[in-house]
């Protein structure tokens, strides 16, 4: 796993998943202006999911 994306979710959410969608950099983008820890979750939760799905296709 990636170290530095995990540290860029939790410093700048958005800017851990700039290899996705627009609507979903989008998407964490409002959740962290919402709020940093919003933000923060849903930039884990795709991490992890995309996680999986390297480990599914390996």
């Amino acid at each position: 796993m990636d170290i530095r994306r995990w540290i860029l979710a939790f410093i700048l959410p958005p800017a851990a998943v700039m290899n996705k969608e627009a609507g979903t950099i989008m998407l964490t983008g409002l959740l962290t202006l919402l709020g940093w820890l919003p933000g923060v979750v849903a930039a884990s939760v795709m991490l992890v999911q995309e996680q999986k799905m390297k480990n599914v296709a390996a």
